[in-house]
């Protein structure tokens, strides 16, 4: 990440391209309250800079037939960095895992897993997670209902927290 630092109005440009990152670059500048290519200007900053990491399609897991969802904790024999980093590469690997975060405490690592049904996910565990190297442990969470998937970060709560230290 580069010494750039957001005004208001990159902030702006953020968080409506995480609320709508199909719309076009006139769209934008409108909402933003600025011209278009200065906005267009702004937009390829905030990408070079790395504020900007990509554009996705949020499909739809289960409409594709992707019934399971399975958080799953596990924990390594060793906690040592290259085995950390060894672990996080083979969980590059894997296509079932859609999320890797290392945490602290009781568990390593947390997994989200996305299959088309229990078998699928099952034969992943037994012969690819728990046999991988380092593995102590895994336990699973079957997601049963989703309540809230909200990508990003809360813009409300940063913009709050700028005008509390202005």
């Amino acid at each position: 990440m580069t010494g750039y630092r957001l005004d208001p109005i990159d902030r702006k440009i953020l968080a409506e391209l995480q609320a709508d990152g199909r719309m076009t670059n006139v769209e934008l500048a409108k909402r933003v309250g600025i011209s278009a290519p200065p906005c267009l200007r702004r937009v390829r900053t905030l990408e070079e800079s790395g504020y900007i990491r990509g554009y996705h399609a949020e499909v739809d897991a289960r409409e594709l037939g992707f019934e399971v969802q399975v958080f799953a904790m596990v924990g390594l024999i060793s906690q040592a960095e290259a085995d950390l980093s060894a672990f996080e590469d083979r969980c590059r690997d894997w296509s079932l895992v859609r999320e890797c975060h290392m945490l602290n405490g009781e568990v390593d690592f947390i997994l989200k897993c996305c299959a088309p049904d229990l078998s699928t996910f099952q034969t992943f565990l037994t012969e690819d997670l728990l046999k991988a190297e380092n593995v102590a442990s895994v336990k699973t969470s079957l997601v049963i209902r989703g309540a809230k998937d909200e990508p990003g970060v809360p813009f409300d709560v940063l913009e709050e927290r700028i005008s509390r230290t202005a």
